[in-house]
């Protein structure tokens, strides 16, 4: 998993609105996901021998991946810098700039706003700093055109707008 960051000490740099995701998300892991787990594992413990309970190491399993999960979120948000809008450059393409482009080839215009890897959501057109499109646009201006290698092939665009 990739997010951008900045050279000092490895920020990661995302939008309010990913901060917030990620520590929405922290805290229901923190009381609900783990209280989820409890319960599991004090269901498999009451079936008897642990050493052949398929229950038990099954809870043991989504509990170690719910602690995984936790350290990585408090890590990401202990090395968080929150871009606001007032920071953002629309001179360039950057994270947390909402981009015009349009395709070359097939004549469409499409809008979507860049941000880091844990804030993706293509269905309402967030797009990841570091996938082919994003790398494409990065550090660009109005009126560049460029080349992404998309997983459905080639993409020639043209940045058309860029705003907050």
């Amino acid at each position: 998993m990739s997010t951008q960051r900045t050279q000092q000490d490895d920020v990661i740099l995302m939008t309010r609105e990913g901060y917030q995701k990620l520590r929405a998300e922290l805290i229901k892991l923190r009381s609900e996901g783990r209280s989820e787990i409890s319960q599991q594992l004090e269901e498999a413990r009451s079936f008897g021998d642990l050493s052949e309970n398929a229950e038990y190491h099954a809870a043991k399993e989504a509990q170690a991946k719910l602690e995984a999960r936790i350290q990585q979120l408090e890590t990401q948000l202990s090395k968080a810098k929150v871009i606001e809008n007032d920071q953002i450059d629309t001179s360039q393409v950057t994270l947390g700039t909402k981009v015009t482009l349009k395709d070359l080839d097939l004549n469409r215009e499409f809008t979507y706003v860049i941000v880091n890897s844990e804030e993706t959501d293509p269905n309402n057109h967030k797009i990841s700093v570091s996938s082919p499109v994003g790398q494409a646009i990065i550090g660009k201006s109005v009126g560049d055109e460029v080349i992404a290698r998309a997983p459905r092939g080639v993409r020639r665009l043209k940045i058309l707008n860029i705003e907050v």
